[in-house]
């Protein structure tokens, strides 16, 4: 298979303890990621970013990674070469409100929090600073917060997990999780199809690692995916099978 682009997650995937380029899981000093980044750029590959990080964060990782090309906020939209493309569907930023905030003014964080109390919480202070998704941690069935915001009208928007972080909560046995807030049709999987069509890669071209549910979605837009080892241990619902493959950080 001709290999044109990796897209990677950052956390718990390309970035070792503290979020650091080089220290390994355990926080040693590591060069492997370094080194991965470099054989990409020996191969002819492409690294693209896949993070549910704002805009301003990932722009930087991936310009100390020296790439031109990313895709930020769990989806919500990519860049390349500076040129940006916002996939929200029919939610738009207008003169007045970001979309962050016309989510904000429908209530529907207060009815998740309302819904889970003591299980969901803004993830302090990284959900400062967003413009088309909310942020937060905690540990909650997704599904049923889904089937939440259909019965109050909210439908359009979908709350998606992003996988486990080290972030603990009084409320919360084990690790918590990352949770986003986001237009419906917004997910990693479609934006990187989207960047993907945009660069004119085939997906068989392509591959993907990650260690979340929401990663584990995007095999279905590449040739094949990777589950870091990390990703099961923590989120058992993201246990790779057949044909997703497994490898280890």
């Amino acid at each position: 298979m001709a290999l044109r682009c990796v897209y990677t997650d950052l956390d718990g995937t390309l970035l070792g303890q503290g979020a650091s380029l080089f220290r390994d899981a355990e926080g040693a000093f590591s060069l492997a990621q370094a080194r991965g980044l470099e054989a990409c750029q020996r191969a002819g590959a492409e690294v693209v970013i896949m993070s549910g990080r704002r805009e301003p964060q990932v722009h930087e990782a991936a310009r100390l990674m020296g790439q031109t090309s990313y895709i930020y906020e769990a989806g919500c939209a990519f860049a390349i070469d500076g040129e940006t493309s916002l996939l929200t569907g029919e939610m738009k930023p207008d003169e007045n409100r970001t979309i962050y905030e016309q989510i904000e003014a429908r209530g529907v964080p207060r009815l998740l929090f309302d819904h889970f109390p003591g299980r969901l919480e803004y993830h302090d202070p990284w959900h400062h600073g967003r413009v088309y998704s909310h942020l937060f941690r905690g540990k909650v069935d997704v599904d049923e917060a889904n089937a939440l915001l259909g019965e109050h009208g909210d439908d359009d928007l979908r709350l998606l997990d992003n996988g486990a972080i080290g972030k603990p909560m009084a409320a919360i046995d084990g690790r918590t999780h990352a949770y986003h807030l986001v237009p419906r049709m917004v997910g990693k999987a479609s934006a990187v199809a989207a960047h993907a069509g945009a660069r004119g890669y085939d997906a068989s071209e392509c591959i993907a690692v990650g260690d979340s549910v929401e990663d584990l979605e995007v095999a279905a837009s590449v040739g094949r995916f990777f589950v870091v080892a990390n990703g099961p241990s923590a989120t058992p619902a993201c246990a790779p099978t057949s044909p997703v493959g497994t490898t280890s950080r």
